[in-house]
């Protein structure tokens, strides 16, 4: 099935982990998920990401919880950002996948009264390093070849992909004012998605037995020091 799917408020461990479940327990399958976080700030971190060059990126006064995601990319803040996933079939190479799902994005939110955002154009190869410098690379800091941008300077979404076998896992970081609280900005990624996938989404509840499967993969995983102190 193709599904929209929607859970219950989730802390950052239990987001990290309910995306690596839901692709391991339904090959195949195609969803999109927007993030329903819980109270509190959180931070993710790329999966080949040094944990000591991580923990020098963030600020001092930072208190929340944060780990490593199954995917690439820099440190990513999650305050008021609209964060979504989609996993989906594909055979297309990783940057054309990144290129047309970012296009479609880009010109949703245009739709919906979103100016000035354009993609990234070509950067060095140093920008897409996990680590620049002995310094863990800060997402929305560093923008990379077709992150959308405003004004062709702030980064306003990134995303990292992960490829199982033939089956992607996308994860996005939507970065504009009360991202979280606007409905246009969902209705454009579910547009956006439809469009990319030629498929419809049916909104669907996660089930119990999934949600449990991804609780006791947090807790045996992405909350241990074994996973976020990985490298």
């Amino acid at each position: 099935m193709n599904l929209l799917l929607n859970t219950p408020p989730l802390d950052v461990y239990e987001h990290m982990a309910l995306d690596e479940t839901l692709v391991k327990l339904r090959p195949g399958a195609v969803s999109l998920r927007f993030f329903n976080w819980r109270e509190g700030a959180a931070i993710t971190y790329g999966y080949a990401q040094f944990y000591q060059e991580v923990l020098r990126g963030i600020p001092a006064e930072f208190n929340g919880e944060m780990t490593r995601r199954p995917t690439g990319g820099g440190i990513v803040f999650h305050t008021d950002d609209l964060t979504f996933s989609v996993i989906f079939e594909h055979t297309g190479r990783t940057a054309d996948i990144y290129k047309k799902m970012h296009t479609l994005i880009c010109a949703e939110l245009s739709k919906r009264g979103e100016e000035r955002l354009s993609l990234g154009n070509s950067v060095s190869k140093e920008k897409y390093q996990p680590s620049c410098g002995q310094e863990a690379s800060a997402c929305f800091i560093n923008p990379v070849e077709n992150d959308v941008l405003f004004d062709k300077e702030k980064k306003i979404l990134g995303g990292a992909l992960r490829r199982f076998g033939t089956t992607f896992l996308y994860q996005g970081s939507l970065q504009l004012p009360g991202a979280r609280q606007n409905p246009l900005y969902k209705q454009a990624i579910i547009c956006a998605v439809r469009s990319f996938l030629a498929l419809d989404l049916k909104p669907t509840a996660l089930d119990g037995q999934t949600l449990q499967t991804a609780r006791l993969l947090a807790s045996s995983c992405y909350r241990t020091p074994f996973w976020k102190e990985k490298f």
